[in-house]
Parts: structure tokens; C-alpha cells; sequence
């Protein structure tokens, strides 16, 4: 291993040099740094300045780097030197775009630039050079586990990247709901009739495309490994197991129609004459796509009329049925009451709908269906009852705001989506009337056989902050067993998808991790000899990235793992680092401030902030040039749930005033990249009022915030409160100790 050498380079550029003194950062580097060598440069960013770097690299044997300059968020390509460890001071939206540029502001400002520079050499120099994870994985096939819309898509993609894929269905022919519709909603411009499914051909495409092997009448028995290795068994109809290895997996096993027979009040189960949006497509199949030539189920008669009772079943706030709307449920009630209308426009069809929603073609449709004489009346139906052979619908009119009713010929009850999403004992009730749940993956993690679940069952993927990543490195979920949706939603969601597999197996080959770090080379390493085998790592992890050998140690499955550091900060021992990334990476900044005496009246605040969120936002409020405290230094850090409480009790130790934990939001709607890291935090963090009280410090001392990537606004409002709050309570007793 080369002998470390480190060299540390002070920009001047964008004002810096106007308003900061680079001459006095530059002797803080020689002199408290100790850094080898130290440079200055008119713009470090440009060809010259990069090239200067590259020069100290290649011919002084420069191993470690630290660059005062810009954010870390920015200049990445120009400041991209992959053989060295390198650390950034955020000189320019951290400290000049963040200060008033005030005389009284001069001192204080300068100070900021100073600490900074300071703990950019303190921290690089518990740097080293990630070398990528031994166990690199090189398997790039992916496995596609079910064979609808979303499924095909998912691996027609795939293929048609150049990657081989495998496709399980469980029943004997490919093409899930699609291939039971007669026709499907438009996914562009007129946006005036229903369009053919395309299923037939996206069937075609699949099975005849060479990078793609279906697996039909078949079900995954067990899923082992990791990205880059995962040895799946299929088990066929013959009771026959293959395994097969892949890299990646895309869950795309969709979903079941809510049972009607759910829904009596409004005829579901008990009136021939009433049935769902799938009974209604089935009938239209049987009879050739004739709408004309649909009869009454219950004694053939003619369908003089239909009522569509959009919300059956759905976003009902009893408890009783499905909470959420399901999304594509009033465009399908629009097409197929043009069924009618295009077969003969004398039939009277009625729409009732409490808001009518038809995502993606403004409404354009509804406009459509409109013109063709489709009734569409706001409504709420209460109860359907039989009139001879006709249904009487029995609503609440939201317009005039009283009872009314209707009759029909045949009622079509809108009903939702419930995913398919594996181990749920109350989901596999509400959907198939069975209480024995069905696994999907039979995953052999120690956290479950599936996917873990947001609420409704839905399986674990934000709707909108990380769509298609999973708690499982490397699985994927798409289409509407991660959210309800319609055809062409699900094929844009299976795209994406595809695209995050292929990320995952091109990151395992490389030994890199995946996202949110995606790239990341460095891996959790631990010191066995030190370790007290307390498990709160192991129970910790999100990502189901480590286990346990047979004397209890630790054992971390590299490729699973998403390098958020929640296994460091669990750690009572402190045994467990990344190269580029520790407890003395993080604690060497700490102590490398200068520390103001008490009688200052210039308290030091330490901002511990996720780098996805809260780090950004600052970072964004200094380039709006929003004013925030010079009392603040501000550490970036992978997630909350990689501090470690020792980080806290070395700061109140060495005389900080208050600390701030900014990170992401955290429950069932956690906005957390690493899903559990931020809840993590905060719950340990509530534990540290007894550590506070032993050091005879107020609980204020150290407060949590919750931030969003978009709070550019109100961070410096927390930051000048928090700051105001702890001059109220006075200087810490703690630095007379310090």
C-alpha cells in the first residue's frame, strides 16, 4: 500500500477571493491541516486549474486530495479523480452565498471558510481509496416474474437492450388482464375511441424474440442470493424445479379485481344483472366485441340501458373496502360505455361518478364520450335492487343534493385493484375469500419471503420519490402491484423497471453499489476482533444485507448492500467503517473546529444533513442566496441512519452548542432513500436525553428535523431559529472542559 500523501487546492473563483482571505485558508491547511501540499488557484474548475491537480497526482504522488471550492453536489465531472480520496470544504454555496455580504459579517464569514478547511483535511485524511467489493457478481440476466402487460414490457425491454431475460408466468398463456379485454383506452392523441389491446402482438414480440425464455405454468419455489447471483428455482406445472442463476429480478405480478361478491348492497353476488368491468369485458369477448349483441344475463333480454357506479368498492373511509382509487377505473367506465354507444347509439348509458378522473388525456375522452350521448351524472349509489329484470339504482344526487334513483338493464360495477404482492393473509382474503397466503419470490431473506409492503398491501416502492427500488437490492416492482394503474401507465412503469435491473447488474459486475449511491465503490467493513455481537446491525438494515455465521458475527452480503452506513451508526462499538466513510471520518471534523471560548458569544452548532435532502437544500438555499447563520458547520452525511451517537456526545464533549439532525421524512409516506434510516435516527436519537442530562446539558442541546429536497425556503428558518433558540438558553458549560 503507497504511503499516504495529501495535498490540498483553495479556489478563488466565482468571488470567492473578493470576499474570503484564500491567503489565511491556505495557511490553515499548511500549518492545522499539515496537509503536504497546498495550492491556490484562479478557478480550480477550469482546464488549467484540473490540470494542475492531475499533475500533483501523477508526478508528486499525491494519494489523498482535498478541494476547497464549490459543493460536492457541483463540478463533479471537472473534480472526477478516481485514483485518490478526496474530500470537499463548501466554500462557495456553504459559506459566500450563504453570508450577507455585510461588513458586520466579515469575521464570522471568514471564520466559516476557516473550520471548513479545516475539517475538509481532518476528514480526507481518514480517507481511503474504495477498491469495490471482492465478491463481484457477474450474472446479467433478468428474471421477469409475471407475464402481463407489465412483465412482457419489462422484458421486451430488457431484451431488446441486449440483455437475456427469463419470464415466469404462473398460468399457461401470456398476457395477464390485457388479453382478456376487448379493447383498451387510448394512450394517444385523438383520444376519441377505444384501441385495440396490441397484447396479441406484444405476445409475439416476446416469445419470438431470441434473448427471451418463457417459463409458463410455473412459479418461483425459492429466490437466493444477491444482484449479480441470485439462484431462483422455478417450479413447473409437473412438479418438476429448475434453478436458473440471474442478476436482477422485475416483480411484475399485478393484480386481482376486488371480489364483488363483496359489495351486495349494490347487487354484486346477488343480482345476475350486475357485474364488474372484467364480467362486462368477458361478456363482450364471448360476443365477438358486438355491444349490440350483449343480452340481459339474467334472461337474455334485450340492454335497453347501462349504469356505470364508478367507486364500487373504493375509496371508502369506512374500513369496510378499498381506501385508495384505483386509478384507471373511470376511463374504463368511459370505454366501455362507447361500447354501447358505437354499437347502437339508441342504448342509454349512464356514468355515475362522484369525481371523475381520467389521468394523461385531459378530457379529451370523456369529451368524446360525451358526444356520443354517454350520460355521466354525480352521483353516490346507495343500493341496487331488482325491478323485474331490470336493476333500480337507488343514489344520492351530489348536484341537486337529494334522493334519487334510476333503472337499468345491466349495472357495471367499477371495482379496484388489489396487488398481487405476496405474503398478506388479509389481502389474499379480501381478493380470493382464502385465508392461506401465497408467496410470490419465497425469498430465503431473514426479514421475509416477499417484498415488504407500504399500506393497502401495496408492495414497497414510493410512488413518487423511488419508483420500481425495492427493500431488496436488486428486485424491482412494477406496474400495478407497486400502485394502481392503467395499461399504458403499467408499460411506462415496466420500462422503468427494466432500466433500474440493468443498473443493478451493471453495478454488481463492477462491484459497485446501487442506488441511491449508485457507483459507489466502497463496502461496510468490520472489525470482528472488537465486535460484542449484539445483532443491532443485523436487525437494522433495511436492505436485508447482513446475516450471521455460525459463531454470530456479522456477515455482509456486499451486493445487497446500498452503502447508507445504518449498520455504523447502530453499532455501540464503533466496529463497523467504510473506507470512505467512518466514525472517524465524520468524528476527525468534529474536533477539528476551532472552538470559540464561552465568553465569545459565538456558539458553534453542528448540522449533521442527509446528503439527498437536507443537504441539497441548503446547498440550493446558499445558491438563492437565502442567509443563514455563520454559527452552523455543516457535515454532509449518507443518511441519518449512519450517525452514531458517539458523534454527539464527542461534540457536546469538545463544547458545541447544539447539534442538528436534518433528515428525511420518515412513516408510511418516508421520503427516506434509505427507507428506514431517517425513523432510525430519530428513534435513537430520542433515547439521548438521559445522555444529555448525565452531562448536565439541556435536551435542546439536539434537536431533529424532518426536510424535503424542496424545503430551499424554510432550512435557513430552521437553521436561524435553532441557532436563536440555543443563544436563549446560553454558551455550552461544556467548553471550559473542552
Amino acid at each position: 500500500m503507497s504511503e499516504m500523501k495529501t495535498a490540498a487546492y483553495i479556489c478563488q473563483g466565482c468571488g470567492i477571493s473578493d470576499r474570503l482571505n484564500t491567503k489565511q485558508m491556505v495557511q490553515i491547511a499548511q500549518k492545522e491541516g499539515k496537509m503536504q501540499i497546498v495550492r491556490e488557484h484562479a478557478f480550480l474548475c477550469n482546464a488549467e486549474g484540473v490540470q494542475m491537480i492531475r499533475d500533483d497526482i501523477e508526478k508528486e504522488a499525491v494519494t489523498h486530495i482535498m478541494i476547497a471550492a464549490c459543493s460536492r453536489r457541483a463540478k463533479t465531472e471537472a473534480f472526477n479523480f478516481p485514483t485518490v480520496s478526496m474530500a470537499r470544504a463548501n466554500i462557495r454555496e456553504g459559506v459566500l452565498w450563504s453570508q450577507p455580504e455585510i461588513e458586520a459579517a466579515v469575521e464570522v464569514t471568514q471564520d466559516m471558510a476557516d473550520d471548513y478547511v479545516r475539517m475538509g483535511c481532518a476528514e480526507v485524511k481518514k480517507m481511503k481509496l474504495p477498491e469495490g467489493t471482492p465478491n463481484k457478481a457477474q450474472n446479467k440476466r433478468i428474471l421477469v416474474v409475471g407475464g402481463g402487460v407489465s412483465g412482457l414490457t419489462a422484458a421486451l425491454e430488457s431484451a431488446e437492450a441486449g440483455y437475456e431475460v427469463l419470464v415466469v408466468e404462473k398460468q399457461g398463456e401470456l398476457g395477464g388482464w390485457a388479453r382478456q379485454l376487448w379493447k383498451r383506452v387510448p394512450s394517444k392523441s385523438p383520444y376519441t375511441d377505444p384501441v385495440d389491446t396490441g397484447i396479441s402482438e406484444l405476445i409475439a414480440k416476446v416469445t419470438q424474440h431470441s434473448r427471451i425464455k418463457v417459463y409458463l405454468n410455473s412459479t418461483i419455489a425459492q429466490t437466493d442470493g444477491a444482484p449479480g447471483r441470485f439462484q431462483v428455482q422455478i417450479a413447473t406445472e409437473s412438479g418438476a424445479t429448475t434453478t436458473e442463476e440471474v442478476g436482477a429480478i422485475v416483480q411484475a405480478s399485478g393484480f386481482t379485481s376486488y371480489d364483488i361478491n363483496k359489495l351486495p348492497e349494490l347487487g354484486g353476488g346477488k343480482i345476475q344483472n350486475v357485474v364488474d368491468q372484467a364480467g362486462l369485458e368477458r361478456m363482450l369477448v364471448a360476443a365477438g366485441g358486438q355491444g349490440g349483441a350483449l343480452r340481459r344475463p339474467s334472461d337474455g333480454g334485450e340492454i335497453k340501458s347501462v349504469a356505470f357506479i364508478q367507486c364500487a368498492g373504493q375509496r371508502d373511509e369506512s374500513g369496510k373496502h378499498l381506501p385508495y382509487c384505483s386509478g384507471h377505473c373511470c376511463n374504463t367506465s368511459i370505454k366501455q360505455a362507447m361500447y354501447f354507444k358505437d354499437a347502437n347509439p339508441g342504448i342509454d348509458t349512464v356514468v355515475m361518478y362522484t369525481d371523475l378522473r381520467t389521468p394523461g388525456m385531459g378530457e379529451d375522452f370523456y369529451r368524446s364520450a360525451q358526444n356520443k350521448g354517454v350520460t355521466f351524472t354525480k352521483g353516490k349509489a346507495s343500493e341496487v335492487v331488482t325491478s323485474g329484470n331490470s336493476c333500480d339504482i337507488k343514489f344520492k344526487d351530489l348536484i341537486l343534493n337529494e334522493d334519487s334513483s334510476i333503472q337499468a338493464d345491466l349495472v357495471v360495477l367499477a371495482t379496484g385493484q388489489i396487488p398481487n404482492s405476496g405474503v398478506n393473509i388479509e389481502l389474499a382474503e379480501a381478493a380470493q375469500g382464502e385465508t392461506k397466503p401465497i408467496s410470490i419470490l419465497n425469498l430465503t431473506y431473514r426479514q421475509g419471503k416477499d417484498l415488504p409492503q407500504l399500506k393497502h398491501g401495496l408492495t414497497d416502492s414510493h410512488f413518487i420519490c423511488f419508483p420500481y427500488e425495492t427493500r431488496r437490492t436488486g428486485i424491482y416492482a412494477a406496474g400495478p402491484v407497486r400502485r394502481p394503474m392503467d395499461i399504458a401507465q403499467a408499460m411506462e412503469d415496466a420500462t422503468g423497471a427494466a432500466m433500474k435491473a440493468i443498473q443493478a447488474v451493471e453495478n454488481a459486475s463492477l462491484g459497485r453499489a446501487a442506488h441511491p449511491r449508485s457507483g459507489d465503490l466502497s463496502f461496510p467493513i468490520v472489525r470482528l476482533e472488537g465486535c460484542t455481537q449484539c445483532k443491532r446491525c443485523t436487525v437494522e438494515c433495511p436492505f436485508g444485507a447482513i446475516d450471521e455465521d455460525e459463531k454470530r458475527y456479522p456477515v455482509f452480503n456486499e451486493s445487497r448492500c446500498r452503502r447508507c452506513g445504518t449498520c455504523m451508526g447502530a453499532c455501540p462499538v464503533r466496529v463497523i467503517s467504510f473506507e470512505n466513510y467512518s466514525p472517524d471520518s465524520v468524528g476527525s471534523q468534529i474536533k477539528a473546529v476551532d472552538m470559540p471560548d464561552e465568553f465569545s458569544e459565538k456558539p458553534r452548532i453542528l448540522v449533521l444533513a442527509c446528503e439527498n435532502d437536507a443537504y441539497p437544500a441548503i446547498d440550493m438555499a446558499g445558491m438563492q442566496r437565502n442567509v443563514y447563520s455563520a454559527f452552523v458547520r455543516i457535515i454532509p452525511v449518507r443518511c441519518l441512519g449512519s450517525v452514531n451517537t458517539v458523534w454527539i456526545t464527542d461534540a457536546l464533549n469538545g463544547g458545541w452548542d447544539g447539534v442538528m439532525m436534518m433528515g428525511c421524512k420518515h412513516g408510511e409516506d418516508y421520503q427516506c432513500h434509505f427507507v428506514k434510516g431517517s425513523e432510525l435516527a430519530n428513534y435513537r436519537m430520542s433515547k439521548i436525553d438521559d445522555t444529555l442530562k448525565q452531562l448536565g446539558l439541556e435536551t435542546e442541546r439536539v434537536a431533529s428535523f424532518e426536510v424535503a429536497i424542496t424545503d430551499i425556503a424554510r432550512v435557513p428558518q430552521l437553521i436561524n431559529d435553532y441557532v436563536a433558540k440555543i443563544q436563549e438558553i446560553g454558551m455550552s458549560p461544556m467548553k471550559g472542559f473542552a
